[in-house]
């Protein structure tokens, strides 16, 4: 009997990896939530720039603070100059002009899933941006991690391993048999004006197993138990984006079963094209399965976003052109393409949004951030499209 030469790897050794990586994310962490401190948004905005957002002129903006509608602006006490708008108090214009751009009570609540059975294609980073995209614009908007891997927790400013307990602030206590009623325990608000999250950590996964253990007793308690919770605290949000875990497991069911409306990330290259339509294929099947027990679920739009999009790459643009081809009513029309500004960001736990100063001002950030608001646009206009109350002013805007 031989050897190998190479020593064997056992329990010992993967417990030793993972106390490594740890020891790694905790000093990720460490350089980003420093001890003490929290997360804040440092965005200022101009006049110029306030009118356009709020969507009335600088001079109604100075005259509903000359006569107190609007509270003076604070000025730099050496210069005298505005020292800017935040983005509550941009907020605030919006509701003294009634330009909020929410829903009517009559519409019915965006629940967007951003999903993939994939990791890697961008879909943290398309729910983070997306989110604070929609923010921006004035919308109310709830975010609701439901992957153990808490990159969407992370990026919101919160440490899963400290911040989040998993049996008191994540979806998992609400899973549970006899748990909550209701999803409000779980809310939080972040250093964003109008955005909430529904945090997650990696006791999340404790889930994908009791859901697995249930589903044979109880089906359509679990299959429908997200979207009971959803629709609790849907009146007090424009929109909800689900970010699932990227695979095929109960969790992911159930975003299924709970969204009204669905984003595919896909990178053009030949794995991650494959991966989308293997998963394409597993969604239709498994729906199909799915509404023998809980009946059917429909959306109101399903669209394919191309991601990680190489210009340089003559391979990424062929395989563009073919789902152009193969999905020409389904593919949102945007690109997001590859850069580096959303890698450097993500690295420090942000986001391209989040950027300010010289750095915001260059080229490189330009673009991204136009690719990030391309992006935005149109799917608020699908947003729009499903709000019955807003379809009046797409007409005017040409859209419908």
């Amino acid at each position: 009997m031989t050897t190998s030469p190479l020593p064997p790897v056992g329990l010992d050794e993967i417990e030793q990896l993972s106390d490594r990586a740890s020891t790694v994310m905790e000093r990720l962490r460490d350089r980003v939530f420093s001890p003490g401190t929290e997360k804040t948004l440092n965005l200022n905005f101009n006049v110029r720039s306030a009118a356009e957002m709020v969507g009335r002129s600088e001079k109604l903006i100075r005259d509903a603070e000359a006569d107190g509608r609007l509270p003076e602006p604070e000025k730099d006490p050496v210069t005298g100059r505005r020292t800017g708008y935040s983005l509550s108090d941009i907020n605030r214009m919006r509701e003294v002009f009634g330009t909020l751009p929410y829903r009517t009570a009559d519409d019915p609540t965006l629940v967007l899933s951003v999903q993939s059975f994939k990791g890697g294609v961008g879909k943290s980073t398309v729910t983070t941006h997306l989110a604070q995209f929609l923010a921006l614009k004035g919308y109310r908007v709830c975010v609701i991690d439901c992957d153990s891997q808490a990159s969407t927790t992370s990026i919101f400013g919160l440490n899963p391993d400290i911040d989040v307990d998993e049996t008191e602030d994540t979806l998992y206590p609400f899973f549970q048999h006899g748990g909550p009623q209701t999803l409000h325990y779980a809310l939080r608000a972040t250093y964003w004006p109008g955005i909430a999250l529904i945090p997650a950590n990696l006791g999340l996964y404790d889930a994908e197993y009791e859901f697995a253990a249930r589903m044979a007793r109880d089906q359509v308690f679990v299959l429908d138990r997200l979207r009971d919770g959803i629709n609790t605290i849907a009146d007090q949000f424009d929109v909800i984006l689900l970010d699932p875990p990227p695979a095929l497991g109960m969790i992911s069911l159930s975003v299924l079963r709970a969204a009204n409306a669905m984003v595919i990330p896909a990178p053009p290259n030949n794995i991650d094209f494959g991966s989308t339509a293997h998963f394409l294929k597993m969604m239709g099947a498994t729906l199909s399965e799915l509404a023998q027990h809980g009946g059917a679920r429909d959306y109101a739009f399903v669209k394919i976003l191309a991601t990680k999009m190489n210009d340089n790459k003559s391979a990424h643009a062929a395989i563009k052109r073919m789902m152009d081809a193969v999905f020409p009513q389904d593919m949102l029309a945007t690109v997001l393409k590859d850069s580096a500004e959303i890698d450097n960001a993500t690295a420090n736990l942000s986001t391209v949004y989040e950027i300010t100063g010289p750095a915001a001002r260059t080229e490189t950030h330009k673009r991204c951030r136009a690719y990030l608001d391309a992006v935005g646009r149109e799917v608020e206009v699908l947003m729009r499209k499903t709000w019955p109350s807003h379809h009046g002013a797409l007409r005017k805007e040409g859209v419908l």
